[in-house]
């Protein structure tokens, strides 16, 4: 009955446990196989667990809250700066413990089941994006070694695999590259079977609609945003919400003197990539940078290179998204526009 806070270091197999009292002193040590988990943690009175926020680990927050216990997942890079000399599952437990008490420290949200399996289907058309790559890729290098090369683009792919079949290209090679091909377009068609599905189900979330009002922000964007930050109320602004996407200068500071480097690129990337993405494509197109601001661009334009302009727009759309989904509201455009 003396426990009341529980560092989990979880793993495939082996966890290990660092329990302790109302003031930090260690009550118990032990490690558990997989199959103890629940039923340890079942016997144990509700108390705070401090899990670190890595694979698997949204899992067990649901497990055990739903034993009655308050679990808190923490970015292991916060967690690190509490291990004890050398790296092991004891001390990973025994850091866990001390800084999931530790009142500055910062918590992820644990995600539903249903939130982690909407992501999943983003991951599976990233996963099949980057394969559709590797292989138009590969075709595009083996053809170029016959002659034969065609602009670049994904969607000048299809036009390229055509010319498989010129004399120039040996039977041996056309043979190879045709599996190429054949695989090529069994990728593209389950790629837009899982955008129809993301675009679908788009339709029916109500945060999803209101961020693609955003200039720059389609369907797959608002569909992970809204599924991957499921509680904006955990960022105290827009500013903090672009900073944790990693949308923010490196700060190098000393001295009174103040030092901004590239971009941190921490967070989730997978965001921050459909975000430049999308950023690149308001300044490309009249129409969406009227309505973003197209005197801003201009004069971001004027002063800083453009991939450059490209990440402060980016990081603009983040702050917007923070906005709408803090205050459920829509997209205004510029007065101009208006």
């Amino acid at each position: 009955m003396q426990i009341k806070v529980v560092g989990l270091d979880i793993a495939k197999q082996v966890f290990q446990v660092h329990a302790a009292d109302i003031e930090g002193r260690p009550v118990a040590k032990l490690r558990l196989r997989r199959a103890q988990v629940l039923e340890y943690f079942r016997s144990l009175p509700p108390c705070l667990v401090g899990i670190e926020a890595c694979a698997t680990a949204h899992h067990w927050a649901r497990e055990l809250m739903a034993l009655g216990h308050d679990v808190r997942l923490m970015p292991p890079g916060y967690v690190k700066p509490y291990v004890k000399r050398n790296k092991t599952d004891a001390a990973d437990a025994e850091a866990i413990a001390e800084a999931v008490t530790r009142p500055t420290m910062r918590f992820v949200p644990v995600k539903s089941a249903e939130n982690q399996a909407m992501l999943m289907l983003h991951r599976t058309r990233e996963l099949l994006v980057r394969q559709r790559t590797m292989l138009a890729t590969a075709l595009r290098a083996h053809l170029a070694e016959f002659g034969i090369i065609a602009a670049q683009g994904i969607h000048r792919v299809e036009k390229l695999a055509a010319h498989v079949h010129e004399p120039s290209v040996p039977p041996l090679a056309r043979e190879a590259l045709m599996q190429i091909v054949d695989e090529l377009a069994s990728i593209w068609r389950r790629i837009d079977a899982v955008e129809e599905r993301l675009v679908a189900l788009h339709r029916t979330n109500p945060v999803s609609r209101r961020l693609v009002s955003i200039p720059g922000v389609g369907p797959i964007t608002a569909m992970a945003i809204a599924n991957t930050v499921t509680d904006p109320s955990a960022f105290r602004s827009g500013r903090q919400f672009a900073a944790w996407l990693g949308l923010t200068p490196k700060g190098h500071s000393s001295g009174g003197k103040d030092r901004l480097g590239r971009i941190t690129k921490r967070g989730d990337r997978y965001i921050r990539h459909l975000l430049y993405v999308g950023a690149g494509n308001v300044i490309r197109f009249a129409r969406a940078r009227a309505a973003t601001g197209e005197a801003w661009i201009r004069s971001l334009q004027e002063r800083r290179p453009p991939k450059v302009v490209i990440i402060a727009l980016a990081n603009k759309m983040a702050r917007v998204a923070w906005a709408l989904m803090a205050h459920g509201e829509s997209f205004r455009p510029s007065v101009a526009v208006a």
